[in-house]
């Protein structure tokens, strides 16, 4: 299928994107953001306060070996990771509904600038002096009688939205 194998892959181009997990409790949802971040060649995944670290099984059975593949850091608060992304030049987006947010439909990222998007616990999402430390909050779209999405799934529609502007 001329799929690249793990040195090919870290070695290649990568999207000019960092995913942020703020304290996200569940190793499975860690896994898949490390699975559909090696999909769109995502340039890295800070992990967050008490998110998982790889390597450990529950990671490895949704990431299927992304963890070995995607750069990722560890950070005692996504605070940390914040002001790390800011003064590296990082556009920070908190993923969030929150008043002024933008719809992720109508984001729209520059292939020059560096970007990134921070998802949140599955119960408290971001941390709200996360929230009010990013450069603006996105916010996915949602028509049904639910407000909240899988933090895994939130992390996909995300990262796509990017690679549909930054690498497609």
């Amino acid at each position: 299928m001329g799929r690249m194998n793990a040195e090919e892959f870290r070695a290649s181009e990568k999207m000019p994107l960092v995913v942020v997990l703020d304290d996200v409790r569940s190793m499975y949802n860690v896994g898949s953001v490390f699975r559909t971040a090696d999909a769109f060649r995502v340039e890295a995944i800070y992990l967050c306060g008490i998110t998982a670290q790889p390597p450990h099984p529950e990671i490895h059975k949704t990431a299927l070996g992304a963890e070995d593949t995607v750069a990722w850091r560890h950070f005692p608060t996504a605070m940390d990771a914040v002001k790390a992304l800011k003064e590296e030049g990082y556009t920070v987006f908190s993923i969030e509904q929150c008043e002024g947010s933008t719809p992720l439909q109508t984001v729209s990222a520059d292939k020059a600038s560096s970007y990134a998007v921070i998802l949140g616990n599955e119960v408290k999402g971001v941390h709200q002096d996360v929230v009010n430390a990013s450069d603006g909050c996105i916010e996915i779209p949602q028509f049904g009688t639910k407000h909240s999405l899988n933090v895994s799934t939130a992390a996909g529609m995300v990262i796509w939205e990017f690679a549909k502007q930054m690498m497609v």
